[in-house]
Order: structure tokens, then sequence, then C-alpha cells
């Protein structure tokens, strides 16, 4: 397990510092409310969780656009969406890089914040799935640049959106607002770093701009 663990550092120290933060907010959440549920009503939680109200609000507002992706619900929650991390983050930072990996992470975070403020901005919402949807895409370029067999990745990706549409309470516009940045992403970052960083840039800023102008709508009452 400590060579496994030594190797995967390596080669993913990003993914890794991701899974260990989320872990470690979640381990936070859990101590504050002796439970291993309802974290997004811990201390923590609290100041964490992306809501649209709470979010053109004085009490950190902004930042739960970001916050939010480190934050999940239950432990269950937590280990579906690190598994699923820890599988396919790796391969898709070896290819594309560390910090090439951790923008693309972030601005797939932000995105999907931005598809739930822009459809469901009065449902508080936690989780690195947006993130994740964004990389599933980015994992099926990554395959193709590799040659190797579509089947597998496309069909984790058509299984996902399947379970976001079958089971209530998951947040279906996150989900597919992180699945559009990563297939936005994808050709680019995949085919040359130059190109990775000035997509990465470019839809950053307008998932940026795209919350700002939201934040401020619904601090007007002007989003529903």
């Amino acid at each position: 397990m400590s060579q496994w663990l030594r190797g995967y550092a390596r080669q993913a120290p990003v993914c890794l510092f991701i899974v260990v933060a989320c872990s470690a907010v979640a381990v936070v959440a859990m101590v504050q409310r002796l439970s291993f549920t309802g974290l997004q009503a811990s201390g923590i939680g609290a100041h964490m969780i992306l809501w649209g109200p709470l979010s053109a609000g004085a009490d950190y507002g902004w930042i739960r656009v970001l916050t939010s992706g480190f934050l999940h619900l239950d432990i269950g929650h937590l280990a579906i969406n690190m598994f699923l991390l820890i599988l396919i983050g790796r391969e898709v930072e070896r290819h594309i890089g560390h910090a090439l990996f951790a923008a693309t992470y972030l601005v797939s975070v932000v995105g999907a914040s931005a598809a739930v403020l822009a459809f469901t901005p009065h449902v508080p919402t936690a989780g690195a799935s947006g993130a994740l949807y964004s990389l599933m895409a980015i994992f099926v370029a990554v395959t193709a640049a590799r040659g190797g067999d579509l089947r597998a990745p496309l069909v984790l990706v058509a299984a996902n959106v399947a379970y976001s549409l079958l089971v209530p309470g998951i947040s279906l516009v996150g989900h597919l607002g992180g699945l559009v940045v990563g297939a936005v992403l994808a050709w680019f970052v995949v085919r040359s770093r130059g190109l990775g960083w000035a997509a990465v840039a470019v839809v950053g800023l307008a998932c940026v701009v795209v919350c700002w102008w939201l934040i401020r709508a619904i601090a007007v009452g002007g989003v529903m």
C-alpha cells in the first residue's frame, strides 16, 4: 500500500492533494457534527456550501463557487467521488501535466458552480462531482489521444449521466455543467500544453464572469 501511495504521489501529486483536501474537510465536518452525514450543516460546511442567497451575501459569498467543490454531504458521497478521482485523475494528470491539471480542475469546479447558480440557485449544493464529470470528458480525449479503446471511458460517462438522471437529490445541472466544461477543454488540454493553458484561461474567465453576473442577479432577486 505504501509503495502504491508513493508511486501515485509521484505520478499525480495534484490529484492526491485534492483527495487529501476533500478528506480533511470531511473529517473536520464529521468531528463538528459528530456524525458521518449531514456534513453541510457542520460549522465548516455552512461556510463552504454553494447556495445562491449566501453566495450573494457577505458570509464567504464569492468563495463558495470554489469551496463547495471540496465539501461533501456525507462519507458515502466523499468515498464515491474520491474513488472516481483516484481512478481517472492520475491518467489525466500524467497526460496534461501537474500545473495544467490543477488549473483545469479549479476551472471545472467554477464551471459546475456557474451551472448550479444559473439553474438551481436556491438548492444548496456541494461536492467534487461537477469537476469529476469534466475530468471524465477529458479522460475520453486522453484515451483517444493514446489510441486506446474508447468503450470503457464512454460507458463510464454514460453510466454516471444515467445515475444523475435516475437518482433523486443529485445536482444534475452541476454534473452537466462540469461535463460541458470538460468537453470544451478536452481537445485543447490534450492537444498541447500551450493550447491547454489558453483554453483554461478563456474558459476560466468566462466561468468567473458568469458566476459574477449570476451572483449579482441573485442579490437583487433577478434569478429565481
